[in-house]
């Protein structure tokens, strides 16, 4: 008999953390590696939320909190979606974790029994099937090729849509792809979902401010208000606010769904960091001035790495509408061999090559439900992305 659980035999480790460790072992080993894997911003935290922190520390505010948020970040947190999304939530309806990732984990756990499913557009975050796996549940994915833009369609959504179906989880702008919904792509599934009222939607969010090019972002419940009272919105301070490592998520949605996450949580973490939710509560008040430089600098990356990458013949990369991420094709690499006789069968051949060949760390396709693709994360420094796609360019120049 096993000493281990039988629910960690469902899941696999995350890639893009497997991807970061293998770097961060290769550094340590004296290599030269770029790493293109994590999605994290390279900017620093902006002064105004340190300090919050800081005088969070000095006031003393380093006791236990009440489980899931001190008042004032729920408040701030109510505001921010009155603000953004039109939306109107009271405090009782506000639940904040350790993360965004423990938000989207906690409503799963705390609704997911045996032979429920959950829809998951494909490419997708590569946590999404594997914690509904933990919770017990069946992950039902739907495909929105490179010929769709990475976005499904009203028909497959309605197709994929059963009795059993308990949450449609929906991400725009999109980890892996960039790729955002427009308000009349969103109206359109939601729609569909009108139709199915036993379907919950949990929406994503965590991209929300980094848009490009007026992209306008919305939200399911937003579009579609009728949909308010079965709406899980999901967002956090890691990405707009270059808080990765504050570990703060927050979410909005039907009172007893918000009761149930926060018995789940009072058993498991706790309250997340007291100095982080101070600290958030300045980055969801304060000044967010910052976050039109922070894009403009993405931006400009993101058109680099797109017209870099689509000048390697057998490569074809879509230009996303938001997040710092980039989902290109390998689709004319395929078949392809290296120089030292290692046939490019899949992404997972090719990511992995790639990185023993240049000191590149990419993450392949599979890991996100689409193939043969490649995920690169542009939210690093100008210098390293252009040394990083010369390596690129060189590595496929040389396949034969």
């Amino acid at each position: 008999m096993s000493f281990f659980s039988d629910t960690l035999s469902r899941v696999k480790p995350s890639p893009t953390v497997v991807v970061t460790n293998k770097t961060a072992a290769l550094k340590a080993a004296g290599k030269n590696v770029i790493s293109l894997g994590a999605g994290e911003p390279d900017f620093d935290t902006p002064d105004h939320i340190k300090d919050a922190a800081i005088a969070a520390i000095k006031a003393g505010k380093t006791k236990y909190t009440v489980v899931d948020g001190i008042p004032e970040l729920k408040s701030a947190v109510c505001a921010k979606f009155q603000r953004d999304n039109s939306l109107t939530y009271t405090s009782n309806q506000v639940s904040i974790a350790s993360g965004g990732k423990q938000i989207l984990f906690n409503a799963l756990m705390a609704t997911l029994n045996p032979g429920d499913e959950v829809i998951i557009p494909a490419p997708y975050w590569v946590s999404y099937p594997d914690m509904v796996l933990l919770a017990s549940g069946t992950p039902v994915v739907i495909e929105g090729g490179v010929d769709q833009a990475f976005k499904i369609t009203p028909e497959q959504l309605e197709a994929a849509i059963t009795p059993k179906t308990k949450w449609f989880i929906f991400n725009s702008p999109s980890n892996p792809t960039g790729s955002g919904y427009s308000w009349t792509e969103l109206k359109a599934l939601t729609d569909v979902l009108q139709r199915h009222p036993h379907v919950w939607i949990m929406t994503d969010d965590m991209y929300e401010h980094l848009t490009y090019d007026g992209f306008a972002f919305c939200t399911p419940a937003e579009v579609e208000p009728s949909l308010y009272d079965r709406t899980l919105t999901c967002n956090g301070v890691s990405k707009a606010y270059a808080m990765t490592g504050w570990r703060i998520g927050f979410a909005a949605g039907p009172e007893p769904l918000i009761k149930a996450m926060r018995k789940l949580q009072s058993q498991s973490t706790s309250n997340p960091c007291s100095i982080s939710q101070w600290a958030s509560v300045a980055a969801l008040n304060g000044s967010h001035d910052f976050i039109a430089s922070n894009n403009a600098t993405f931006k400009r990356r993101r058109d680099f790495v797109v017209n870099r990458l689509n000048a390697i013949d057998g490569v074809t990369c879509p230009v996303p509408e938001g997040a710092f991420y980039v989902y290109p094709s390998i689709a004319g690499l395929i078949g392809k061999s290296t120089l030292a006789g290692v046939k490019i069968t899949n992404d997972e051949v090719f990511s992995t090559t790639v990185l023993e060949d240049t000191e590149v760390a990419l993450v392949c396709g599979a890991a996100f439900g689409l193939s043969p693709n490649f995920r690169i994360s542009y939210a690093t420094s100008d210098a390293l992305l252009e040394r990083a796609c010369d390596r690129i360019a060189e590595f496929c120049a040389a396949l034969r």
